[in-house]
Protein backbone atom coordinates (compact mmCIF):
# COMPACT_ATOMS: atom_id res chain seq x y z
CA UNK A 1 0.00 0.00 0.00
CA UNK A 2 2.86 2.38 0.73
CA UNK A 3 4.33 2.07 -2.74
CA UNK A 4 1.21 3.31 -4.49
CA UNK A 5 0.86 7.09 -3.95
CA UNK A 6 -2.90 7.18 -4.57
CA UNK A 7 -3.66 4.51 -1.96
CA UNK A 8 -1.41 5.92 0.78
CA UNK A 9 -3.91 8.42 2.22
CA UNK A 10 -6.96 6.12 2.12
CA UNK A 11 -4.92 3.36 3.77
CA UNK A 12 -3.79 5.71 6.57
CA UNK A 13 -7.40 6.81 7.06
CA UNK A 14 -8.64 3.21 7.30
CA UNK A 15 -5.88 2.28 9.75
CA UNK A 16 -6.57 5.43 11.76
CA UNK A 17 -10.31 4.79 11.97
CA UNK A 18 -9.97 1.09 12.84
CA UNK A 19 -7.23 1.74 15.40
CA UNK A 20 -9.20 4.57 17.00
CA UNK A 21 -12.36 2.46 17.23
CA UNK A 22 -10.49 -0.41 18.87
CA UNK A 23 -8.74 2.00 21.24
CA UNK A 24 -12.03 3.67 22.20
CA UNK A 25 -13.67 0.28 22.70
CA UNK A 26 -10.80 -0.64 25.01
CA UNK A 27 -11.27 2.55 27.00
CA UNK A 28 -14.99 1.80 27.36
CA UNK A 29 -14.21 -1.76 28.43
CA UNK A 30 -12.00 -0.45 31.22
CA UNK A 31 -15.11 0.71 33.07
CA UNK A 32 -17.43 -2.03 31.81
CA UNK A 33 -16.80 -5.78 31.73
CA UNK A 34 -14.29 -6.80 29.10
CA UNK A 35 -10.59 -6.90 28.28
CA UNK A 36 -10.08 -3.13 28.37
CA UNK A 37 -6.30 -2.93 28.67
CA UNK A 38 -5.74 -5.57 26.00
CA UNK A 39 -8.11 -3.85 23.57
CA UNK A 40 -6.55 -0.44 24.24
CA UNK A 41 -3.08 -1.84 23.59
CA UNK A 42 -4.32 -3.55 20.43
CA UNK A 43 -5.75 -0.24 19.21
CA UNK A 44 -2.40 1.46 19.84
CA UNK A 45 -0.58 -1.35 18.04
CA UNK A 46 -2.88 -0.93 15.04
CA UNK A 47 -2.27 2.82 15.05
CA UNK A 48 1.48 2.35 15.48
CA UNK A 49 1.70 0.64 12.09
CA UNK A 50 1.14 4.02 10.46
CA UNK A 51 1.70 6.77 13.05
CA UNK A 52 4.95 7.60 14.88
CA UNK A 53 3.23 9.05 17.95
CA UNK A 54 1.48 5.73 18.55
CA UNK A 55 4.74 3.84 18.04
CA UNK A 56 6.31 5.94 20.82
CA UNK A 57 3.40 5.06 23.12
CA UNK A 58 3.55 1.34 22.34
CA UNK A 59 7.31 0.94 22.80
CA UNK A 60 7.29 0.84 26.65
CA UNK A 61 4.51 -1.76 26.56
CA UNK A 62 6.56 -3.88 24.15
CA UNK A 63 9.58 -3.69 26.45
CA UNK A 64 7.45 -4.64 29.45
CA UNK A 65 5.90 -7.54 27.53
CA UNK A 66 9.29 -8.93 26.48
CA UNK A 67 10.55 -8.71 30.08
CA UNK A 68 7.42 -10.47 31.35
CA UNK A 69 7.82 -13.13 28.65
CA UNK A 70 11.44 -13.80 29.65
CA UNK A 71 10.42 -13.96 33.33
CA UNK A 72 7.63 -16.43 32.50
CA UNK A 73 9.99 -18.67 30.54
CA UNK A 74 12.52 -18.61 33.40
CA UNK A 75 9.79 -19.40 35.91
CA UNK A 76 8.44 -22.27 33.79
CA UNK A 77 11.91 -23.75 33.31
CA UNK A 78 12.62 -23.48 37.05
CA UNK A 79 9.33 -25.17 37.96
CA UNK A 80 9.96 -27.96 35.43
CA UNK A 81 13.50 -28.48 36.75
CA UNK A 82 12.27 -28.70 40.36
CA UNK A 83 9.50 -31.10 39.32
CA UNK A 84 12.00 -33.36 37.55
CA UNK A 85 14.28 -33.29 40.60
CA UNK A 86 11.42 -34.26 42.93
CA UNK A 87 10.35 -37.06 40.59
CA UNK A 88 13.93 -38.35 40.38
CA UNK A 89 14.27 -38.21 44.18
CA UNK A 90 11.12 -40.32 44.61
CA UNK A 91 12.44 -42.96 42.20
CA UNK A 92 15.78 -43.38 44.00
CA UNK A 93 15.89 -46.32 46.35
CA UNK A 94 16.22 -45.36 50.02
CA UNK A 95 19.75 -45.48 51.32
CA UNK A 96 20.32 -47.76 54.27
CA UNK A 97 23.16 -46.75 56.51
Amino acid sequence: MHAHPVLRLPWRLVVGVVGTLVLLAGLVMMVTPGPGVAAALLGLVILSTEFCWARRLVRPAQIWFHRAERYGVRLKNDLLRRSRERRAARRRPPTSE
